[in-house]
């Protein structure tokens, strides 16, 4: 128990990194946190006008993810497990930030793809489909979130894997809480489409 409880409290201080505040203040853009949605993430940096530093920020954030697993992994496959799900943790709620993180997408994502990347084909294709036909990327990120853990329990060579599929299916929930005001505006139809301007 001790070392699953090492990896995720590894994973934890990889996670809690924020590399859209450290992003933007090295780029002199200031405390990202002061605009927009007041989100630490890539979709909040891109309201800076600098794609390529949101572009990085997305890249940052899911890596840190999978380096996480990786270098737990070396240890055991349920010290990854273990150090996925602290990372995950770690960005939604770091304590360098008060515990206010960000809404965790792109790490989740990261944390797929060193835990079982072809789960991160099926979060693509959803997200796609779903962005195609609706346009919402909240939308497409949630169903999309719902849909790996279903896949990743199905996918060969994870049927004797349960539990990952259970972390999954516990990160999916915790994006379902941190999209709370994304998910009400969608239920009002206020949500933002994708390429809407202004």
């Amino acid at each position: 128990m001790i070392p699953i409880l090492v990896a995720l409290a590894f994973g934890y201080l990889m996670g809690s990194v924020p590399y859209g505040l450290v992003l933007t203040r090295a780029a002199g853009l200031g405390d990202i946190r002061a605009i927009g949605s007041g989100n630490i993430g890539a979709t909040n940096v891109l309201r800076t006008g600098n794609k390529k530093l949101a572009a990085a920020t997305l890249l940052a954030d899911a890596l840190k993810g999978t380096a996480a697993v990786l270098i737990a992994g070396a240890w055991s496959r349920d010290a990854a497990i273990a150090a996925g799900l602290g990372a995950f943790l770690g960005h939604l709620f770091p304590v360098w930030l008060g515990f206010k993180g960000g809404k965790g997408v792109a790490t989740y994502i990261g944390i797929l793809l060193g835990l079982h990347w072809p789960a991160v084909l099926v979060f693509a294709a959803v997200w796609l489909l779903c962005a195609w036909t609706t346009r919402y990327s909240s939308l497409s990120a949630l169903t999309a979130a719902v849909v790996v853990p279903l896949a990743t329990w199905l996918l060969p060579g994870v049927a004797a894997e349960p539990r990952l599929a259970l972390v999954l299916a516990a990160m999916t929930v915790l994006v379902f809480v941190r999209h709370k005001a994304n998910i009400e505006r969608l239920l009002a139809g206020t949500e933002s489409r994708i390429g809407k301007k202004g």
